[in-house]
């Protein structure tokens, strides 16, 4: 019984693990590279290589960094099954078609640029044939259903707590009598985020992989989010600027919404406009309306009331691409709130470069920026950002607000460690860069000195010791 791990270690994208018996392969997650383009394509394009035989995927949420390499796998000819929770399945159907948009666009601007110099022309890593072919194999389940997914390893959903239908597993592994449980603990969402319920714990296991994100940082609590936000509001609109949010399509911008719709009923912040600048977050935004079974209680009493959003007078969705230019022109006081969450693609670049020079203006960060990402030169203080290869001097207010982030922190993740009991002997450390990986890996060692903690690297397997 083996782990192989193909991405998302020593690093915070491109998760995906091959779980392995001598009669099956699973892949849990298969997520796309995210940072430097040529980085980027060398590692998703070898991605596929060498996987001979593949029996089930199993796909813990719809980020991109987790399920956005799907369709390579189609593209590569497999035909077997993708299971992942209802609410994931409806999501991934916008957010893989969406992705192989952004992949098709993005290889017509490099043959442009190849073009003028006379350099071969490079193909999209997949198209929207190679997505809807993918999202064809998707089999919605609920959370602690029991799914097999080979006549040896069968899978058990639990609430992540992290983005809406996100799962945590529970793998069992049965082979020649022997047998294994393996935990799945990342992405770890936080207690008392607002719409989804708290993560559920996961016990009477062998082994927990678990991820590293912030596993060096501690969050602030949450119950200041919206004070943090609210003085991003306010000074932005008393210097007559725009706030410009770079935000992942999904959950952090529902969340965005949430607490802002929050902030103006309370008067605290002025009813200046809203602009969802991202067709991909207006559709899931609608997913979310189909799926009010996963909202926690007090979202739930909110939809009730019908102010679980904020109010239509005070938001516009954006879909055209001449109204989102439009917004150039407009010098009032406005929010705009755009894809991608990290500043690789879509509409916040053309925000950002419209706006960064601006000091009456400010940037707000709401998630994690993995390295090499122009998200996180903004939160590195960069004084200059170069984006579609033109260099802007950053003049605009930088605003950092991980109290929204969906990671759990290291205090966090060390409870969820103390919580899944002593049978546990086993902890992989996975989905973080070298420093988060490292602070976990000490502080295990101190509360668990009777366990192993692995750290694996990417094309690394780890042979698992099963009872």
């Amino acid at each position: 019984m083996k782990i192989r791990f193909l991405g998302g270690v020593r690093e915070v994208t491109g998760s995906c693990h091959l779980l392995m018996t001598d009669k099956s392969v699973v892949m849990r997650d298969c997520g796309l590279f995210q940072g430097h383009r040529k980085d980027a394509r060398e590692k998703c394009g070898s991605l596929c290589k060498g996987l001979d035989r593949l029996d089930a995927v199993i796909l813990s949420h719809a980020h991109i960094d987790h399920s956005g390499s799907l369709p390579l796998l189609a593209k590569h000819g497999y035909a077997g099954p993708v299971h992942a929770t209802h609410a994931t399945r409806d999501l991934c159907e916008h957010m893989l078609r969406d992705a192989a948009h952004i992949q098709e666009l993005d290889a017509a601007f490099l043959n442009k640029k190849n073009n003028r110099k006379g350099e071969p022309p490079v193909e999209p890593l997949y198209t929207a044939a190679d997505a809807d072919a993918v999202l064809r194999l998707f089999t919605g389940h609920s959370y602690h259903e029991r799914v097999r997914l080979t006549d040896d390893i069968t899978v058990t959903a639990h609430e992540a707590g992290h983005v809406l239908g996100a799962a945590l597993h529970v793998f069992d592994l049965r082979d020649d009598g022997r047998q294994m449980r393996i935990g799945y603990a990342f992405d770890l969402g936080r207690k008392n985020l607002p719409i989804l319920r708290d993560p559920e714990q996961l016990s009477d296991i062998d082994a927990l992989v678990i991820e590293c994100t912030y596993g060096n940082r501690y969050h602030k609590d949450i119950s200041q989010a919206e004070d943090l936000l609210a003085g991003a509001v306010n000074r932005t609109y008393k210097r007559g600027g725009k706030l410009i949010i770079p935000s992942f399509a999904l959950e952090r911008a529902q969340e965005i919404l949430y607490t802002l719709n929050n902030l103006y009923h309370a008067k605290r912040i002025p009813p200046v406009h809203v602009y969802v600048d991202s067709p991909l977050t207006v559709n899931i935004s609608e997913v979310f309306r189909n799926h009010p079974e996963l909202f926690d209680d007090e979202t739930v009493e909110l939809v009730r009331t019908g102010r679980w959003i904020l109010d239509k007078s005070l938001v516009t969705y954006v879909v055209s691409t001449e109204d989102s230019k439009a917004l150039n022109d407009d010098h009032t006081p406005m929010i705009i709130i755009s894809a991608s969450g990290m500043c690789e693609a879509g509409r916040i670049l053309h925000h950002l470069k419209n706006n960064v020079e601006d000091p009456r203006n400010s940037v707000c960060i709401v998630g994690y920026q993995a390295e090499g990402t122009l998200g996180r030169r903004i939160v590195d203080r960069v004084k200059e950002l170069r984006i579609f290869g033109q260099v802007y001097q950053m003049r605009a207010e930088r605003v950092v607000l991980n109290t929204f982030s969906g990671h759990a922190d290291h205090g966090d993740l060390l409870e969820y460690v103390k919580g899944v009991g002593t049978r546990c002997r086993e902890f992989i450390l996975v989905h973080g860069e070298e420093n988060g990986i490292n602070a976990m890996a000490d502080a295990i060692r101190e509360l668990r000195p009777d366990a192993r903690v692995h750290i694996p690297g990417r094309g690394d397997e780890i042979e698992l010791a099963p009872r």
